[in-house]
């Protein structure tokens, strides 16, 4: 398939924050595991691997609005409301369980695990529906 131009600046931009967050988590896990930062610094470590998911978010964003063919537009929309859909979903019931005792807690940054996962629902969805396999 061939890509669009917002297509591969949107891969180049996923590519290259999910190298930094990947370098970022490995370095915060280090620090921490062997207890070498507290205090302040211990915040600003502890939410450095946020900020490259958080660009993730930003690049789908700005993929939207930078993609000119309109159909393809359309399909990375629906493709992030079923993400957004599947994750709120999964979430506000979990939320429900664990207030009522049902379940442990689960850390939220896993609401962004399960909107990927939901990504990938909606391209599978996107596939089934416009019959593109390639």
């Amino acid at each position: 398939m061939i890509c669009s131009p917002a297509q591969k600046r949107y891969n180049k931009r996923v590519i290259g924050l999910s190298l930094i967050y990947a370098g970022l988590l490995i370095g915060a896990v280090w620090l921490f595991k062997h207890h070498a930062v507290s205090g302040p610094l211990a915040w600003i470590v502890a939410i450095l691997p946020a900020l490259p998911i958080i660009g993730i978010f930003a690049a789908i964003g700005g993929y939207i609005v930078e993609e000119s063919d309109e159909y393809l537009r359309m399909l990375l929309i629906r493709q992030t409301l079923y993400g957004s859909g599947f994750s709120l979903s999964i979430a506000t019931g979990w939320g429900f369980l664990e207030s009522f005792g049902m379940v442990h807690h689960v850390e939220t940054y896993w609401v962004s695990i399960l909107w990927f996962a939901g990504l990938g629902i909606g391209q599978l969805v996107n596939r089934i529906t416009e019959g593109s396999w390639s």
